[in-house]
């Protein structure tokens, strides 16, 4: 007899949409809530058909999708969840039967129904969204962010330290052809060859040590997208002493040193490395002779400080380090500083300014206020922190005239808040009727859900762009559609536009005609004589709805179905729809004001720090 499915206190939380301590409430206050079935006191565990059925008798929760049951039961029948997910793609795939009997009809029908690379998709998001692989994972917006500013889309990728291929999915998803990828975890490996083998995607997938076996000699790539395994104190210093170190050997001590020329040393002339790397590796001492040499030789292009929590160690400022396979050095590095940045709008940043270093035409004013010449980096101590300053010719001149003007406009913005504050909501009324599903209006055809955006193999799109980096940060559509689009939809006056991260849920209603709606972004089209958008965009990004939404929070795909809101009359939802609009602008108006607050703390530190600004 196969063991049931169960489920944590964390997971009840989800499943309602509740806090873990409103659980923990239940636990005291019903003498008939389910008594658990195993685990510890700390961390026990519930049968989940018990818990299901009990909070369907208390009216707490929406019923559970076939994918998550069918998640959960692989969870409590395999040893782990990267066998349990290895396991369902083999079966998938053909490869393999599934070895738990009882789950292969629950797995045969939803690949009957969504086939079995989407059914894969599926679990694969719940595996991601376990507390354990987030802690280690890279997040998708970061890697879809190093995908775009290295150019991927066309070309061919690889990983040498991939795991179970989050880059390399991130490449495929910004339309990459080949994909290639190398790690020494044969579980991890395992899982990235079947999503691989499963979507379709030209490329392969090899076990090994990348620095000492390395599984592809000889290939070069386009493009190296790589999260590399920081602080290694046994990484093959000795066995490779010999081994044609382009830079010089590494020390001891620099092990990402040995995996920044192992990345270059596949790239085709001209290709880009895009790297995480831990930021001491800027600056410290014992590496600043493969730093020298890499500057001379034109590999690195830039170094960029992004904000804490950008991926694990979420408590560090991660570096991301540019490099190429140069035919000729160059004069100039890119150090970039976006610590002080919120993560939407350093990834902004990041995405044009390394556009505009890497593009032949005319650089942005932004790219020349944040290159250093190389003659200067190459002191004593080669630092390449984007932190510190370099001061030289490169301060701008006309300081004095944009301070001004940032400051007239933060005044103009300021004093716009106060009026959108006033009389918003009375605070004095009971609560409403039980709430509505997504899916119930879904059903009662009030309205439409489409997306996600993905690339694909259909006509060029044409057009301008709404992306997921336009949408967080509050701005008007912005993305080229310079990539296959799948599929193809034009944005309405009225559609709601929502995107999912590990951070929120973002919502628009979107005013423009014309626009196409970006890839990794959901499309909600209300009938307008049946629901407002503005009230539907509002209500999306309760607490409430972030936690229901949270089992899948920071992946690509969530069950947006459901999603609550009040039952309300058309009226009444305008009513609430036009606190939504002000409250909107009211956040746009802030946003506007914090990036100005910004912008003039900066060019007033420019601005004193080289002598063209004085106190009064």
């Amino acid at each position: 007899m196969h063991q049931r499915a169960r489920v944590t206190a964390a997971d009840i939380a989800r499943l309602a949409g509740v806090g873990r301590a409103a659980v923990s409430n239940w636990r005291k206050r019903y003498d008939n809530f389910p008594v658990p079935v195993g685990g510890t006191a700390a961390s026990p565990q519930f049968d989940l058909e018990q818990v299901e059925e009990w909070l369907a008798g208390q009216g707490k929760a929406p019923s559970v999708a076939d994918e998550d049951r069918l998640w959960r039961n692989l969870l409590t029948a395999a040893a782990d969840s990267a066998g349990a997910l290895a396991a369902a793609g083999e079966h998938l795939l053909g490869r393999r039967a599934l070895p738990y009997d009882f789950l292969r009809p629950e797995l045969d029908d939803l690949a009957k129904v969504h086939g079995p690379e989407a059914t894969f998709d599926e679990l694969w998001y719940r595996y991601a969204a376990l507390p354990a692989q987030r802690s280690v994972a890279t997040p998708d917006d970061l890697a879809d962010l190093m995908a775009k500013v290295a150019g991927a889309a066309g070309g061919s990728v690889f990983d040498p330290a991939c795991g179970n291929g989050g880059m390399l999915r991130a490449a495929a998803r910004s339309g990459a052809a080949h994909l290639f990828g190398q790690d020494n975890d044969s579980t991890l490996t395992r899982l990235a060859d079947l999503w691989l083998a499963l979507n379709g995607k030209s490329g392969e997938i090899r076990t090994g040590d990348s620095l000492r076996a390395d599984a592809f000699a000889g290939l070069a790539v386009d493009v190296v997208l790589s999260n590399l395994p920081f602080g290694q104190t046994n990484w093959g210093h000795e066995e490779l002493s010999h081994a044609p170190w382009e830079f010089g050997l590494p020390p001891r001590t620099e092990p990402e040193l040995a995996w920044a020329q192992h990345a270059i040393a596949h790239l085709r002339p001209g290709g880009l490395a895009v790297l995480l790397m831990p930021p001491s590796v800027a600056g410290r001492r014992a590496g600043r002779r493969i730093r020298a040499n890499m500057l001379r030789r034109g590999a690195l292009r830039a170094v960029i400080a992004m904000p804490p929590g950008a991926a694990p160690p979420h408590a560090v400022p991660l570096h991301l380090w540019i490099l190429q396979k140069a035919n000729r050095a160059t004069a100039e590095v890119l150090l970039l500083d976006t610590t002080d940045y919120e993560l939407d709008e350093a990834y902004r940043c990041i995405a044009e300014t390394v556009t505009a270093l890497l593009s032949s035409g005319d650089r942005s004013e932004r790219v020349e206020a944040h290159t250093v010449p190389v003659l200067d980096l190459l002191d004593e101590e080669v630092d390449l922190s984007p932190g510190r300053r370099h001061l030289g010719d490169a301060d701008e001149a006309d300081v004095g005239p944009r301070l001004a003007d940032a400051s007239r406009r933060l005044k103009k913005s300021s004093e716009r808040i106060p009026g959108l504050l006033t009389d918003l909501v009375d605070g004095s009324v009971e609560a409403g009727a039980s709430p509505v599903t997504v899916g119930d209006l879904l059903r009662s055809g009030s309205l439409q859900i489409l997306g996600p955006v993905r690339g694909g193999e259909g006509e060029r799109a044409e057009g301008v762009t709404l992306t997921v980096q336009d949408l967080t940060a509050g701005r008007p559509a912005s993305g080229t559609a310079d990539n296959r689009l799948t599929p193809r939809m034009v944005l309405q006056p009225g559609d709601v536009v929502l995107s999912v991260s590990e951070r929120r849920l973002v919502a628009r209603v979107n005013t423009e005609s014309g626009p196409l709606l970006g890839r990794h972004l959901w499309l909600l089209r209300p009938d307008p004589q049946a629901l407002d958008s503005w009230f539907l965009a509002g209500h999306l990004r309760t607490t409430v709805n972030e936690r229901l939404a949270g089992s899948l929070l920071g992946t690509s795909r969530f069950d947006v179905r459901r999603i609550q809101l009040p039952r309300a009359a058309l009226g009444e939802q305008r009513r609430q729809g036009e606190v939504f609009r002000r409250l909107n602008e009211l956040n746009e108006t802030i946003r506007e004001a914090t990036t100005l607050s910004a912008d003039i703390t900066r060019l007033t530190a420019d601005g004193l720090a080289s002598g063209r600004l004085r106190p009064i």
